[in-house]
């Protein structure tokens, strides 16, 4: 090679060099909703929810209820181990102590159209896959490609307004989208799972499988024992650990997630130490169930940490695809009997309010009437949306507690006279003449103490409600089918709602098996509201269209409302301890350590409950 040509390229060299430069200059370290500063600065060392000096090591043991059989969680097949998600890493990471503020993991920084047309990503050089391959643009590509294509539905309705993708180097991805409206989107992309190409190239994708998939996150999964455990080892390795969005995170040496059959055998390991910590959902456990000598002697200690997340909504869902459910009167019927006042004083030890919102336990609930900037956006919909929306504020019926709501009953009736309903031979028949009788789908045994009230009430009409308990796997099948009458459903929320509300309430999503739109809801009115919402211009208008989807989808009873707590409630054994202070928006379990000295191995009796709990 002549000196001229070397000199040449050396310059070409040269020149990419400083093109890369200058493009990170022009980046940002960290993507906020509204082109707000962002908490933490350039140069942060960690964030304030961790302790940065925590200490590596042991063993974390937690319960898997109900099972897996699979390790692919990105398809709509099978049940998947939910702990499968800390062996990948993503574009940019959310910080939990903020609204929607990420900050650049496996990208190093990102840059925004002006217009909010596209998004960039500047990949870090150092960023690679467990097997030491390095991550490269075309793992985030191929990502992209693939889940749209092999993925569950979520996927496509998540990323619907992105046009294509384009590699422009090696380190250097674009999203392109349909238009500039969705301020959510970059940052939606930026939540992108980077899987690596060269290891799924002649692999089914679509299919749920065991086998062992490769990641680049903090752990690797080192055993899986199908139907009985998985284990997952940090990997001493990892590319990203110095990085200041990990530091004082992933701090347990091993993750084990034992498989138990229910809730209660959960319970009973934890106590016995086979496992060492439980996130408890039920108020009446919480209240009796961990009554033990290691209590009082504080070995396990039981904590309510407190929640500044939206709750979002649980309820008891409708399958509006079944004509039993299309009338809302019906809705609104079979609403009105559940006695949640009855409930909490007698099954939950006062331990709840109800659920009044979509977006519980946040500024983004709707309250009272509907403001001037509300009407705005509702008066259009006039006649497409109930009346009441624009007439009375949403209330839950409120008993006395005693366990007698004929007031209730009396409504519900005359609500199911005015949908063609009416008593023959001490039956409830629908419109047509048929008996009616409606099957509950559910899980675990734990909701049938719950359910149990509920169905003496219907009986008072009339109306039998079959319980049809199945395992986990039937029932995860049954629920993508969309086979079933009634059954209990949760719509998570963020601090800041976006594109996933697509998958939780518009027609697209009713059409489509395994969305979260498991109520079939098909109505042009919330797809317009939802469509705002996604495409906000501010944090006002993103409240504002927040609270007046929440009135319409009140006011339609698409859901009974179930009941929400602003406490995370925890039980552990004192050999793991938290951070001082936790994050706002999240339980923050892999900012958890384990006391240094602490024993890790269970005592016999510990064994015999892991291994009687199988």
């Amino acid at each position: 090679m002549n000196v001229a040509h070397t000199l040449l390229r050396h310059a070409f060299t040269l020149g990419l060099a400083l093109s890369a430069n200058l493009a990170l200059a022009t980046g940002q370290y960290a993507l906020t909703l509204y082109d707000e500063p962002p908490k933490y600065p350039a140069d942060f060392t960690h964030f304030d929810y961790v302790n940065p000096d925590a200490p590596k090591g042991g063993t974390l043991r937690i319960a898997d209820i109900g099972g897996f059989d699979s390790l692919n969680p990105w398809v709509d097949k099978g049940v998947p181990a939910a702990q499968v998600q800390y062996i990948y890493d993503t574009l940019m990471v959310q910080s939990l102590d903020e609204p929607m503020t990420e900050y650049g993991l496996v990208a190093e920084r990102a840059e925004k159209a002006p217009d909010n047309t596209w998004v960039r990503f500047y990949l870090r050089p150092q960023a690679r896959f467990q097997d030491g391959h390095p991550l490269r643009a075309e793992d985030v590509t191929f990502t992209f490609d693939t889940l749209i294509k092999y993925g569950a539905p979520f996927w496509r309705s998540y990323w619907a307004d992105v046009q294509r993708v384009e590699v422009e180097n090696p380190l250097q991805v674009v999203f392109y989208f349909k238009n500039g409206n969705n301020r959510e989107l970059p940052m939606i992309i930026g939540q992108l799972p980077v899987l690596p190409k060269h290891f799924w190239q002649g692999k089914d994708f679509a299919r749920a499988s065991l086998d062992v998939p490769l990641g680049s996150g903090p752990y690797r999964v080192a055993s899986v024992q199908a139907g009985r455990s998985l284990r997952l080892e940090r990997d001493a390795n990892y590319w990203a650990k110095d990085l200041p969005v990990n530091r004082g995170q992933y701090n347990f040496d091993a993750i084990v997630a034992d498989v138990y059959r229910d809730a209660g055998v959960a319970i009973e390991a934890l106590k016995a130490g086979a496992i060492d910590w439980r996130q408890e959902m039920v108020a009446k456990n919480w209240a009796s169930a961990y009554d033990t000598p290691a209590l009082r002697e504080g070995k396990l200690i039981k904590e309510e940490i407190p929640n500044g997340s939206p709750n979002g909504m649980q309820g008891f869902a409708f399958n509006q695809r079944r004509s039993l459910f299309q009338d809302v009167r019906v809705r609104e019927a079979l609403s009105l009997m559940l006695d949640f006042e009855w409930t909490n004083r007698q099954l939950f030890n006062n331990a709840y309010v109800r659920a009044s919102s979509y977006f519980s336990n946040s500024e983004l609930a709707a309250t009272g009437l509907p403001d001037a900037d509300e009407l705005k956006l509702l008066e259009p919909l006039r006649g497409k949306i109930p009346d009441r929306v624009f007439s009375e504020p949403y209330r839950n019926p409120v008993s006395d507690g005693s366990g007698v709501i004929r007031d209730q009953q009396r409504r519900a009736y005359q609500l199911l006279q005015e949908a063609g309903w009416k008593v023959a031979d001490d039956r409830m028949t629908d419109a047509n003449g048929k008996p009616v009788s409606i099957e509950f789908l559910v899980a675990f045994p734990e909701y049938e103490r719950i359910l149990l009230p509920y169905k003496r009430n219907l009986k008072d009409l009339g109306i039998d409600l079959v319980l049809r308990r199945v395992d986990a796997s039937q029932y995860v099948n049954r629920m993508r089918a969309r086979d079933f009458d009634m059954a209990i459903t949760s719509l998570p929320q963020s601090p800041s709602p976006g594109n996933e509300q697509r998958n939780y309430f518009t027609s697209d999503a009713a059409d489509r098996p395994g969305t979260q739109n498991v109520m079939g809801l098909k109505d042009p009115a919330v797809d317009q509201l939802v469509d705002g919402l996604i495409n906000a211009g501010s944090r006002k208008s993103l409240i504002t269209h927040a609270r007046a989807l929440d009135r319409v989808l009140l006011w339609n009873f698409v859901l009974i409302p179930n009941w929400t707590s602003a406490t995370w409630r925890v039980a552990y054994w004192n050999r793991l301890q938290h951070p001082g202070r936790p994050p706002k928006y999240d339980i923050g379990l892999m900012t958890w350590w384990a006391r240094p000295g602490a024993t890790e191995l269970p005592h016999p009796a510990a064994d015999a409950a892991a291994e009687g709990a199988r």
